[in-house]
């Protein structure tokens, strides 16, 4: 386990889900943690987790968090960027149907509240810090959903950045990008995207929001005090084959004669 006792960190889209738990397992080892939400928590937040109302596409929320934490805490040491929207799964993702709408909706929520949260809260990061962007494996690859994929590839661009020029400030920026995450926002997910995900996870289980936490835990602990600027996949090796594994099921099926 971590240290991070003493360490202010704001978890945004934190009221459920991934954010959920990765608000707990901060605050399990030892942080403060204020959970940046639009939506109220479905459940009582455990000690030591403090929640505000919060909408990370207005610069005005950001300036109000960054004001009530630096009259509260005096400074921030983490920022885990995990709100984020998927927008349409079916034909109106795609790149000839997206609307204009949904296209900047998802970039606003997506890649722009992230940059407004850095902006924002690193100058409250005065004796370093570490900043987490949760991007996806969309983000990695040509995805079904046009503005989803682009907005989370615009986040590992944006986290490249971040890392380059805040470095010399001790704040590290580094990205996850989780696979295919059961969470509430998936309660309406149709088994046959279910399984199309199933079908590229070698370790043949769709992940749980338990599976990243710990992650983020990591980048906001002095263990990885030297590590920044880089993608983390957490995705049952989904990525790692990059899309062959069709191909060697394909020669398993052929050599095995079934």
């Amino acid at each position: 386990m971590s240290n991070l006792n003493g360490r202010v960190i704001v978890v945004t889209g934190g009221a459920r889900g991934q954010g959920r738990e990765e608000a707990e397992q901060l605050a399990a080892q030892g942080a403060s943690v204020v959970v940046a939400d639009v939506i109220e928590p479905e459940h009582e937040l455990p000690d030591r987790v403090a929640f505000r109302r919060h909408d990370v596409t207005s610069p005005d929320d950001w300036n109000t968090l960054a004001e009530a934490l630096k009259s509260e805490y005096g400074a921030v040491f983490g920022l885990v960027n995990n709100a984020g929207i998927v927008g349409s799964r079916g034909r109106a993702g795609r790149l000839e149907d997206i609307t204009l709408d949904d296209w900047n909706r998802l970039l606003q929520v997506n890649t722009t509240g992230c940059f407004l949260g850095i902006q924002t809260l690193s100058r409250l990061m005065t004796g370093g810090g570490s900043i987490v962007n949760i991007s996806s494996i969309a983000g990695a690859g040509a995805h079904f959903s046009a503005g989803y994929g682009v907005s989370k590839w615009a986040l590992r661009g944006l986290s490249r950045i971040a890392s380059m020029e805040l470095g010399p400030r001790g704040i590290r920026v580094n990205t996850i990008l989780p696979g295919y995450i059961h969470t509430p926002m998936q309660n309406q997910t149709p088994q046959h995207f279910i399984d199309a995900h199933l079908s590229l996870i070698p370790l043949g289980r769709i992940g749980a929001p338990k599976d990243v936490a710990p992650v983020v835990a990591f980048l906001m602990s002095d263990e990885s005090a030297w590590i920044s600027g880089v993608d983390i996949p957490v995705d049952g090796g989904a990525i790692g084959h990059v899309g062959l594994r069709v191909i060697s099921d394909a020669m398993t099926v052929a050599t095995n004669g079934a």
